[in-house]
């Protein structure tokens, strides 16, 4: 095996590759490189690789530093500009995209790692509606804190091993549009969790000193709409976020629509729910992803490699328990995917190792240990043969079975909203929002589904299998500046849900995801070829397109990231489209407050110019 093979079976496999581990102490022998020179009095150091969620990213023994207090990281900040070094915040490293530091940072970089996560995680009331939370807390603790004030938030990143300011510095947002008829309650919003945000405090220099100071900014304070969304050229150390309250939810999860009718052309799916359809309430006719956007305003679809019926899951609104649901307490309900099943993890190992073809015996696997821990459904299961029958035992039937059934679930809205843990199977992933008018959602859908499916068929007629995960489709509103209750503020400047000022008609946000585990022969050609697509299709005449900042991006035909036309001048220029302040305006702002760029690493420099 390559080292890219053993870090993609490493990382497909689970464990806790971003959490605090193999830490070498200043004084140790082990130590890379010399401590560095003159930091301020009671800094904790140590030194300890960054490596990423997907194992794509990593690095050599990096300096890195735990302040206990936010008002150590301006001093850091001063120590930083007069030595050369740069500052890179960090939490749980559960990113793709190289915003902290790029793959193969050498122990020479002149880069301190100020990990967020260890101390700077207060959550506390702000206000009856408010919370204040510092960067470094989970979102974990966060949704766990407004829970027990009952409040919630309409939608959140699925993972609960995030920090606050990762969240916020990406733009991190969930699945949820507004249902036909529903009134949005206060303090909530169908955008990202930046545009939550009522308050601020980042490190910034002030022009009076020359040094680094804390300074909050109120969201209607124009400079705040820069550090909303700030892709790691910012540190912001605190925020005051608005929350609801709290709503129940009803998630229902569902196989038996298939992909030609959930990702129909407008107007041609065949019509009729199934009896499971009808068990669930979704018997009525409902067939195609914008149906049930439209009757429940949340929902998701994991469109494993090379099936043919999509997991489909909606949740709404739901004050009492329904009768047929499955009463929750705690989020992570699935637990066939949070903790991935032998047979699973063992075919995921032979695929990262080399066995590239079976790319569609995993995706059938994938799809058929789902539809059995969801619905008991064995009939495909029966059905199935020869090395996929062998799979499936029925030791591991038996094992999925036990924890009971999981397709029809209801509970205070933290425990549906997050269901993804850090041991579910380690993937890459391109990411992409797509913005339209709500009526041609449908339209945006079956567009990507079709050419997605003849570029997979393309590669599979060659022998080449360059998807063996997911594709993962949601649905938003768009960063509505109104939905954070304060009057004057403005949307997140660099927030791929800003809306467009010369689209008010573009009121939803389609987001696409294509999933691999990393090494995969021929992805990044597979997601360049995907990409250009896209581009081409969602041009800005009917639906426009704008990168998802966490994930893969700017394809070339070996590698994410690294399309300098793209990079250089798309990207920016998806910001700059419908007029009004826009990338321009952000870049200059978070330059002003940061014109030695502390904040800051080669690849943001060439993005943010």
């Amino acid at each position: 095996m390559t080292r890219r093979q053993l870090l993609g079976a490493s990382a497909a496999l689970g464990g806790a590759a971003w959490l605090l581990r193999g830490t070498i102490g200043p004084d140790s022998a082990e130590a890379a490189t010399p401590v560095p020179p003159g930091l301020p009095a009671g800094t904790e150091l140590y030194q300890r690789v960054f490596e990423n969620w997907s194992g794509e990213i990593r690095t050599d023994q990096l300096w890195t530093c735990a302040p206990r207090t936010p008002e150590e990281v301006p001093a850091l900040a001063d120590w930083a500009h007069a030595n050369g070094w740069r500052l890179r915040a960090s939490g749980y490293r559960h990113t793709w995209a190289p915003l902290t530091v790029a793959n193969g940072t050498p122990d020479s970089a002149r880069v301190l790692i100020v990990d967020t996560s260890r101390y700077l995680t207060a959550i506390t009331a702000d206000s009856p509606t408010t919370v204040r939370a510092q960067a470094g807390a989970g979102m974990e603790a966060l949704l766990a804190h407004l829970a027990d004030r009952g409040l919630g938030l309409t939608a959140c990143p699925a993972p609960g091993d995030l920090t606050v300011g990762g969240v916020l510095a990406i733009g991190g947002h969930g699945t949820a549009a507004p249902a036909h008829g529903e009134l949005r309650p206060d303090g909530h919003g169908y955008g990202s969790v930046s545009n939550q945000v009522v308050r601020l405090t980042a490190v910034v220099l002030d022009p009076a000193t020359g040094r680094y100071a804390l300074r909050t900014f109120d969201r209607a304070e124009a400079d705040s709409a820069a550090f909303l969304v700030h892709l790691g050229r910012a540190f912001v150390t605190e925020v005051v976020l608005r929350a609801g309250a709290d709503r129940p939810l009803r998630c229902v999860s569902r196989l038996d629509i298939p992909a030609s009718d959930l990702f129909a052309r407008p107007g041609t799916a065949t019509g009729g729910g199934g009896l499971l359809g009808g068990l669930l309430g979704g018997g009525d006719g409902l067939r195609t992803l914008a149906d049930f956007v439209e009757r429940d305003g949340r929902v998701e679809a994991i469109w494993f490699a090379y099936t043919d019926y999509p997991w489909l899951k909606t949740w709404t609104v739901s004050p009492t328990k329904p009768l047929a649901a499955r009463a929750v307490d705690q989020p992570y309900n699935y637990p066939f995917s949070d903790s991935v099943p032998e047979p699973v993890a063992r075919l995921a190992g032979q695929i990262v190792s080399g066995a590239w073809g079976s790319a569609p015996l995993f995706g059938q696997l994938q799809y058929l240990v789902a539809k059995v821990a969801l619905t008991g459904d064995l009939t495909d299961v029966l059905l199935s043969g020869g090395l996929l029958r062998d799979l499936l035992s029925g030791d591991l039937i038996t094992h999925l079975l036990a924890g009971g059934l999981r397709s029809d679930l209801w509970g205070p809205s933290r425990t549906l909203l997050q269901y993804v843990r850090p041991t579910t199977l380690r993937v890459t992933a391109n990411g992409y929002a797509i913005l339209t008018k709500r009526a041609d959602l449908q339209w945006v859908v079956s567009e990507f589904a079709a050419y997605y499916r003849q570029l997979l068929a393309e590669c599979q007629a060659r022998g080449e299998f360059p998807v063996n995960g997911a594709v993962e489709i949601r649905v938003t509103g768009l960063d509505d500046p109104s939905y954070s209750g304060v009057p004057g503020a403005r949307p997140p400047l660099l927030s791929a849900l800003r809306p467009r000022a010369d689209r008010p008609e573009w009121d939803t946000a389609v987001w696409l995801d294509v999933l691999a585990f990393p090494g995969t022969p021929g992805l990044e050609r597979f997601a360049r070829d995907l990409e250009q697509w896209l581009l081409r299709t969602f041009d800005g005449t009917r639906a426009g397109m704008r990168v998802e900042w966490s994930k893969g991006w700017a394809y070339t035909a070996d590698a994410a990231w690294s399309d300098q036309d793209l990079i250089g001048r798309v990207i920016p220029d998806s910001l700059r489209a419908g007029g009004g302040p826009g990338w321009d305006e952000a870049v200059a702002v978070l330059d002003r407050y940061d014109p030695h760029r502390v904040f800051g690493n080669p690849f943001l420099d060439g993005l943010l110019k």
